[in-house]
């Protein structure tokens, strides 16, 4: 019997791994051939560690400025967004570019956290394309309800 609250945590789990072999099988595949470039299906590689106190977050985002990235905390799931957009100049559009993947770059990802953490103390950096958020645990929260007697 699972102490989980969460009924639907064994479905997230299952559809990470699919994510997960998704992203492997098209690792391997010469998707130009498909009209996408590599750049469209770039993930958002992550490691997330418990360290008793806090949970540590680690994401690569390379390529984007800090102010590129987004990153917000909804309950137990955290979201990471990051989006460059290069300005197109007249220049540039003179130019005859048989193929241009720089003009949009966007990487998303959504990770639920295992345990409550405290949204207060929540703390983000980045340095050389590499966010790392530390995310202190909240501490477990007095159960509600009335006592019922025993007899």
């Amino acid at each position: 019997m699972s102490t989980d609250s969460n009924p639907f945590r064994a479905l997230e789990k299952q559809f990470e791994r699919l994510q997960q072999q998704l992203e492997e099988s098209l690792s391997m595949w010469d998707i130009d051939q498909f009209g996408q470039s590599q750049a469209a299906v770039t993930t958002m590689g992550i490691d997330l560690a418990d360290h008793g106190e806090e949970f540590v977050l680690t994401a690569d985002v390379p390529g984007f400025e800090r102010d590129d990235i987004d990153v917000r905390l909804s309950k137990d799931t955290i979201h990471i967004t990051a989006t460059h957009e290069s300005e197109t100049t007249d220049e540039r559009e003179d130019e005859f570019y048989i193929k241009s993947e720089r003009a949009r770059q966007s990487l998303s990802r959504s990770i639920r956290l295992p345990e409550p953490v405290d949204e207060e103390a929540v703390e983000a950096r980045y340095r050389n394309g590499v966010l790392t958020i530390t995310l202190p645990k909240r501490e477990p929260e007095a159960r509600e309800g009335q006592q019922i007697d025993i007899e």
